[in-house]
This record gives C-alpha cells, structure tokens and sequence, in this order.
C-alpha cells in the first residue's frame, strides 16, 4: 500500500507528460504542481526546458518572468540543498566561471564599483524599508533576541568588544554600507571612525545622519588604503573581494594595522575552495561576488596576520533574511510603481534563496579576529 502510494506522489499532474525537472525535483520530495508550500506550480511548460538547459540561471530567470511559482521559497530551496541537486546538476558554464576566476581578476579597481552602483545605490528609501533602524545589512546575532534591531545592535557591539575598543582609539571600517558600525563605534565607545565605500549612496547617508560624530567616509576602494589605525572591521564586505585579491587585502590590513592593533573580518563563506558563484546571483545581485573558504582565507593571511579567534553563526542568517523578506513584503506597496513586478520577483527570490541556503549549512557566516604578524614571535598576551 504504501508503495502504491509513493508512486502516486510521483506521477506528474494529469495533462502534462513527465519532465526530466520532474525527476530531479523528486530527489528533494518537491512536486510540479503539487499541494504543498514548497512544491514548484509551473505557468508555462516550456520553462522546465529552459532550466535543465541553463540550470541555477534558467531556474531564477524563469522565475522573474512569471513562469513559476512556489509559496515558500525557502523552503524550496533548502530542500534543492539538502538533496545535494546543486551538486550533480553543473554544466560547463559553471567549469568555466571557476576556471575564469582563476585567470582573470574579476573583482579588479575599474570593476569595484559596479556591485556598488546596480545593487547597493537602489536608493537609501527602499533599503530603510527593509533593514533595521540601523541600516545593518549583514548578519543579526540572535543569541538572545528578539527583534530585527535587537539583533543588529548585538552583532555590532559583539564586534566592539571582540575589539577591544576604548576611547580615543581609530577604526577603520572597510566597506562601511550606511554606517551602521562606525556609528555605533563612535556613539557608544567613543572612538574616531573612518570608513570606505563604494556607493555614493551610503557615503551620503553616513554624512548626513553622523555628521555630528568624529566620522568620515570616503569613496574609495580598499587597495588604496594606507593609514594607520588601531583598529579594523569589514562587514559584509570580503565577499566582494574576490579570490584574486585575498592576499591583497590582507597586506593592506597588515600596512594599516598598527602594532599592536586587531581586525575582524566578518564574511559570508563557502565549505570548499573551489566553490562557484551562483550564476544568477553574479548576474543579478552581487556582480563580482566571490565567497571564501577557511583555506583561502588562512593562504592570504598567512605570515601576515595571526587568526586568534574563529566565530561561525551563519545559522542566524536565515532568521536575518526572514526578517529582511518579511520587512519587503509589507512595504512593497511603496514601491511597485517605481520598481515593477519583475523586481519584485527578483528580490524575493534572492532573500528566500539565500534564507534556504543558510538553513541548509551550505553557506557559512564567519567572523575573523586577527592581530599582526609578529616575527620576533610576541604575541598580543606576551
């Protein structure tokens, strides 16, 4: 009996021949027009072809036209990952994007400022709809929250204390978005905050809503850096970065970081060096984006700076994201005139992907504290 029921759940719904996606999807107990929140309702039949022949590309572009749907994403996808479907289903695009990553420095200074411009300059309006009061557009620490905003100011002052700030003290905050950090620094620990961006947008806003804190932002790009400080943070922003710059960026944090001083790098990361970037996402989302692997990160470091400690909750990054996409559903309505319903599909697609990603452990969030490289071997407890 119950194996007639299984087969039952398999058969394809009755006016449609059964697809190759159809199999594939059955890996991860998701059905084509099935009755469960995280079953694929397809529109148009043709998409399935389209995304067996282009795969993670296909699969979000078809979405964005309207092609299909599924009433919890995340839940979609988490079960994609957890199938391992991700895995066994590449064609050469995704041999390609590697090998190019490898021979090419994508993440070069005439390209850094693209990701700044197509997704962090979609105005300062909409990422206020969306985000904490704070504008944290990063990792909530959810150890002991409760809300949105909770969870950001607790991540920005577990950053604070990992840092050992006192008054009086520089920080550095590389890729600063709206401040957020050095905002908090600069209010709570009473330090003097210098931040760099590359949008035009968060540097205005740092301006404005700081401009009575020992704060300045410039647009600039990391390599450029040259300053000494006693402190430095990256939020959010390695993943920019790019394979080809890893050790570029630590020997900047090695020229800037004073003798003593110590770095938290907070990153989003992969289980493997030889990780792709998800080929819609690259396209649509984070151009140029690039996830680390602990190897990597351990490479670029190495007789540079010292790791003295590793902290992973990327688990709380799904509820971050499930609070970033509750917070864009209800204001939405603000917005649809001005950005469209193709957008709009994006946008979900992209918060509820990612959310599933997270819950799946294929993605990690790390944070890095590093001291300098002492080659006397002192070290910062000697």
């Amino acid at each position: 009996m119950a194996s007639e029921q299984q087969d039952a759940v398999e058969m394809p719904a009755i006016g449609r021949s059964r697809h190759l996606v159809d199999d594939i999807l059955a890996k991860a107990d998701i059905q084509i027009n099935g009755e469960r929140p995280w079953d694929l309702q397809v529109h148009r039949e043709a998409a399935l072809d389209e995304i067996v022949a282009r795969h993670s590309l296909g699969l979000g572009e078809t979405y964005m036209r309207g092609d299909w749907d599924v009433q919890a994403i995340d839940q979609f996808f988490h079960r994609l990952l957890m199938a391992g479907i991700n895995s066994n289903v590449k064609n050469w695009r995704y041999s390609w994007r590697v090998l190019r990553s490898y021979m090419m420095n994508l993440q070069s200074k005439n390209r850094s400022y693209d990701v700044g411009e197509q997704h962090y300059d979609l105005g300062n309006e909409f990422y206020t709809s969306m985000l904490d009061s704070r504008l944290t557009y990063s990792c909530g620490y959810w150890k002991e929250a409760e809300t949105l905003d909770e969870a950001q100011e607790a991540k920005l002052d577990l950053i604070c204390r990992k840092l050992e700030l006192k008054p009086g003290m520089r920080l550095l905050d590389i890729g600063c978005g709206w401040g957020s950090l050095i905002g908090y620094a600069a209010q709570k620990y009473q330090v003097e905050c210098v931040g760099v961006t590359i949008s035009r947008e968060q540097r205005a806003y740092v301006a404005e809503r700081y401009a009575e804190l020992p704060i300045t932002v410039h647009l600039q790009d990391y390599r450029e850096l040259k300053e000494p400080f006693d402190r430095i943070a990256s939020v959010g922003m390695f993943e920019h970065v790019g394979r080809k710059n890893y050790r570029t960026f630590m020997e900047m944090a090695e020229r800037c970081l004073s003798k003593d001083g110590l770095m938290l790098l907070h990153t989003i990361g992969n289980n493997h060096r030889n990780a792709y970037t998800d080929l819609w996402t690259e396209k649509y989302i984070f151009p140029g984006g690039e996830l680390p692997s602990p190897g990597q990160l351990g490479d670029a470091a190495d007789r540079l700076l010292v790791g003295e400690d590793l902290h992973n909750f990327g688990y709380y990054y799904d509820k971050t994201l499930m609070a970033w996409h509750e917070n864009f559903e209800q204001n939405w309505p603000h917005f649809a005139d001005r950005y469209g319903q193709r957008f709009y599909r994006m946008w979900r697609y992209y918060l509820l992907s990612y959310a599933g990603a997270f819950r799946g452990r294929t993605l990690q969030l790390w944070q890095v504290l590093y001291s300098k490289f002492r080659a006397d071997g002192a070290t910062r407890l000697s």
